[in-house]
């Protein structure tokens, strides 16, 4: 019985016995990298055709984009960047800045005041219909406040 359990093991299971490694799959990773010059453009290239399982690097500088291609994970080739090269990488299907949309609205922000001055909105009827905080966000507010007197003790 002794013997019929080792080659059942050994068949079902070489990969743990043997100590193998399940092959990656060959895939193209794209990222935004920002490069200013050909000397950066020269840092990510040698970073990334040094990594093992890499087959080709193909850098755009205009648009910031790096094409990576062979035997290697996405998580894998942004470490080595940020390590090797000194670049901050991100996936290159990324949403720019400009186009997600901003929970504040625009009209609560005077340009010409201090940074995170926001004016009365209550009072400005040049501003449109605002998300008002309901009334459980105010009782939260109020609950450490040392005017209430059934305030948080703790506090």
């Amino acid at each position: 019985m002794l013997g019929a359990d080792l080659i059942t093991e050994l068949c079902t299971a070489p990969t743990k016995i043997l100590g193998r490694k399940k092959r990656k799959q060959f895939q193209k990773v794209e990222l935004k990298v920002r490069m200013d010059c050909e000397g950066c453009e020269r840092k990510v290239r040698k970073a990334l055709e040094d990594m093992k399982g890499v087959s080709s690097v193909e850098v755009d500088t205009k648009q910031n984009k790096v094409t990576v291609s062979g035997y290697v994970e996405t998580k894998e080739v942004i470490e080595r960047l940020r390590h090797r090269a000194g670049k901050k990488a991100e996936p290159w299907p990324y949403v720019p800045y400009d186009v997600v949309p901003h929970p504040y609205v625009p009209g609560a922000y005077d340009k010409k005041a201090p940074p995170g001055y926001v004016r009365n909105v209550l009072d400005d009827p040049d501003v449109g219909p605002l998300a008002r905080a309901n009334s459980m966000e105010e009782k939260y507010t109020s609950a450490f406040s040392d005017e209430n007197p059934n305030a948080c003790v703790v506090m």
